[in-house]
């Protein structure tokens, strides 16, 4: 056979450099990571306060992670009821070593106490603190005081969240029941706590800032 030269086989070596490139194994960059660990760390918005187990938020927002790609498990450690006070008290237990990442979410029933959102601040600053002191990354889901506590509570406690994220250096998801307050239809029968559909209305509108968060998270 007569040996090519030239154009052609500058074609054939070019076809065979792309075959190559195919077959080749994928870089270590894109390689699959280990797992994702967060704790959801909040009151009964987080626990699924009367729903069924697999409708609660960490469980949806796992789902929707998982569907999106994301290699993640999210933990649930809502307890209902629970004010920021509690929720410190709590911390070391509820987020375990190794955890990745939290979200925090915590301060409802402060403002549905009436409570000095001075004490709130500060409850939520320690566990933004202390999670820090352990290398634990936080994103922070605020909440809006009721506007019948009056301008002067409502702007004090509204602060709370955008001055810490701002202090800490947080993505910070400005309120976890955006899209759900308010609506009959998307909360239970006592108003104040969303039904599943709602949680899912929730995930939704978190999900930006939770990839947000894991953004970051795989930068460490």
């Amino acid at each position: 056979m007569k040996r090519q030269s030239g154009p052609f086989m500058t074609i054939i070596f070019a076809c065979a450099a792309a075959l190559a490139a195919m077959v080749a194994p994928l870089p270590a960059a894109h390689a699959q990571s280990k797992s994702i660990r967060l704790v959801a760390l909040g009151d009964s918005l987080s626990a699924g306060y009367n729903l069924p187990q697999e409708a609660a938020f960490p469980v949806a927002l796992e789902r929707a992670l998982k569907a999106k790609g994301y290699k993640v498990e999210v933990a649930n450690a809502g307890v209902s009821g629970d004010t920021s006070s509690g929720g410190l008290d709590r911390l070391d237990w509820s987020v375990p070593d190794g955890t990745d990442g939290v979200i925090l979410e915590l301060g409802a029933n402060d403002m549905l106490r009436g409570l000095d959102p001075a004490g709130t601040r500060r409850n939520i600053e320690a566990i933004v603190e202390r999670l820090k002191s352990r290398n634990i990354p936080v994103l922070l889901a605020g909440m809006y005081a009721s506007r019948n506590l009056g301008p002067d509570y409502v702007q004090k406690f509204d602060s709370i969240y955008p001055d810490i994220a701002k202090k800490h250096d947080l993505v910070l998801y400005p309120f976890f029941l955006d899209g759900v307050a308010g609506d009959r239809s998307l909360n239970l029968p006592d108003g104040l706590h969303p039904t599943a559909k709602g949680v899912e209305i929730i995930v939704e509108r978190i999900l930006p800032s939770v990839e947000s968060f894991l953004a970051r998270l795989s930068q460490r």
